[in-house]
């Protein structure tokens, strides 16, 4: 890393343009054009935020910010603690310990990623409602008769908040962490060992602070998703600075403090960004070719109750919703017109989304990631293959909220030039869904753009130069080498990114054309009536198209495993 940093030297203009090895060549402007549109949004939000005015910032100050504020960084830190134990016990126990039930468990706890936060919530507060089906079970155990009598704690709170999140986004520090620990080299536990060190010893002193560049990326992207989420924490009633700033906007019709509070949760994400790259700038203590940690076989009762404790997050992230929502979709399907037009509407529009933002994402991310491959092996700039990069991957890190913000006055300028240079009425970009399909392929492209990255470092440049020695063009050996063998990567890209624009929220409700619902718009409006019977079937089938993505990381993982 130092040694890149020393060798980079900022550029002429004369020779960004001109000279053999020429930098700025169509391929690496279209880059980072697109780099630079992905940070537009960003520097629209900061400039509008000091355009306007802050005489009401006194009103903020005593009465909303606080709380608010509070709320924030009370999620935050508890997320971070939930997710890391959980992430980090599921796999210390899945990599060290051999179980009943253990080989399931190793994947099956990569299934609350197919759940969308504000669907669990969704779930789980008709699960738990007074008269809902676990506490009416429970009083009928324990011979109530009446919600009076015995009633659970409300899950509508900060901390029920603060659970839920926990059991949906520990995936990110299981899949990290479990990586790390398989590729720990086995004799340095048992050397520990040897000292003297207990188990939980070696484990804390060896074994957890090799993980820790892993652990810290996890937490820092199980973070950005907490930032992101608005309907869980609106459905369970707890005001972040999230859900402020999309009730500024949407409620008090106040674009300019949206975009001044929104400002703030930009210093959030720079303390979470900062964690996640010295995270991955420490990575690399392990070697494969030394021999990996064999599990401990642990029989009889001990066995079984560590899988029943392992299992615990996959039957409450995943298990329990889903059949909630299963149960209560057959209830609404044995109904006359269950899947009304309305509803069928929404499906299609959704299925629309998500197939124009995969389209884009994948076209756009090949466009920068192909760049990057032809900067590094011409050895053209080291830094602008990184820096364009990160910019275009950038808009993964800002919550849809701000992103969304951030876009509308830009995309709206645009599309008014647009609506007087064709004379029509109107926004033309904006009511046929363009704007929300571009912000949303802002969004996700850093899925499509890792993953394609990923895939070209593991191509041999000697193919490419065996092709070009044979007389075929640039064209020629893309469709005929590269192509071919980028296909998994482009396919599994797709599939992550087509259920990601199907449950996406927050930049659906702020940028969607009149009268233009999704799945998700669906839900979130039934669960905001309290009718969650209603939004059942919608919450199914967003379930359903996530599951297939996840499915396909499990058994990439297993592949790489084993």
């Amino acid at each position: 890393m130092d040694s890149i940093n020393k060798s980079f030297r900022l550029p002429t203009l004369r020779g960004l343009v001109s000279g053999p090895q020429s930098l700025l060549t169509p391929l690496h402007l279209g880059a980072l054009c697109i780099a630079l549109g992905v940070l537009t949004p960003i520097v629209a939000l900061i400039w509008q935020a000091t355009q306007a005015d802050f005489a009401h910032w006194d009103n903020l100050i005593t009465f909303v910010l606080p709380s608010v504020l509070k709320n924030t960084l009370v999620l935050l830190a508890g997320v971070a603690v939930i997710v890391g134990v959980i992430g980090v016990g599921s796999a210390w126990a899945v990599t060290a310990w051999d179980f009943p039930g253990r080989k399931i468990l190793s994947w099956a706890l990569l299934l609350p990623l197919a759940m969308p936060t504000y669907i669990v919530a969704f779930a789980w507060l008709d699960l738990l409602h007074p008269i809902g089906p676990l506490q009416t079970f429970i009083r009928f155990v324990l011979g109530f008769d009446s919600p009076r009598q015995f009633r659970l704690p409300d899950l509508r709170s900060l901390p029920g908040a603060i659970i839920l999140l926990g059991l949906v986004l520990y995936p990110y520090v299981y899949l990290t962490t479990r990586a790390m620990f398989i590729s720990q080299p086995a004799h340095l536990l048992e050397a520990a060992r040897t000292l003297g060190c207990s188990a939980t010893g070696t484990f804390f002193r060896v074994a957890l602070p090799m993980a820790r560049p892993a652990l810290a990326v996890g937490i820092s992207l199980a973070l950005l998703e907490t930032l992101n989420d608005i309907g869980a924490s609106e459905f369970l009633g707890v005001q972040t600075l999230t859900v402020t700033v999309y009730t500024t906007w949407i409620s008090r019709s106040d674009l300019a403090s949206a975009a001044q509070i929104a400002c703030m949760m930009l210093m959030f994400i720079f303390c979470i960004l900062t964690l996640e790259f010295y995270g991955r700038k420490k990575q690399g203590f392990s070697s494969r070719s030394l021999r990996a940690i064999k599990p401990t076989r642990i029989e009889g009762w001990r066995g079984w109750l560590l899988g029943g404790v392992i299992a615990l997050p996959v039957i409450l992230g995943f298990l329990a919703p889903v059949i909630f929502l299963a149960r209560e979709s057959a209830k609404r399907l044995g109904e006359e017109n269950a899947l009304s037009p309305s509803l069928l509407a929404a499906l299609q529009n959704t299925l629309s989304l998500a197939a124009g933002t995969t389209l884009v994402v994948v076209c756009v991310s090949l466009l920068v990631a192909w760049s990057a491959r032809h900067s590094a092996a011409d050895n053209a700039m080291p830094g602008f293959r990184r820096g364009v990069m990160r910019l275009a991957s950038l808009g993964y890190a800002v919550p849809g909220t701000i992103l969304a913000i951030g876009f509308l006055t830009p995309a709206m300028a645009v599309d008014r030039w647009l609506a007087d240079l064709l004379d029509v009425r109107g926004l033309p970009l904006m009511s046929a869904g363009i704007l929300l399909v571009i912000c949303c392929a802002m969004r996700f492209q850093a899925i499509a753009i890792g993953a394609l990255d990923s895939g070209l470092s593991r191509i041999p440049p000697s193919l490419e130069q065996a092709s070009r020695l044979l007389g075929e063009n640039g064209a020629g050996t893309f469709a005929r080498i590269h192509f071919p063998l980028l296909r998994p990567a482009l396919v599994s890209s797709a599939l992550l990114v087509f259920a990601d624009a199907m449950k996406e929220l927050p930049t659906t409700l702020l940028l969607r054309p009149v009268n233009f619902e999704t799945l998700a718009t669906v839900l979130y409006a039934e669960a905001a009536r309290g009718t969650y019977e209603e939004g059942a079937i919608a919450a199914l089938m967003i379930v359903l198209a996530g599951t297939l993505p996840v499915i396909l990381l499990v058994r990439h993982q297993m592949t790489r495993q084993g």
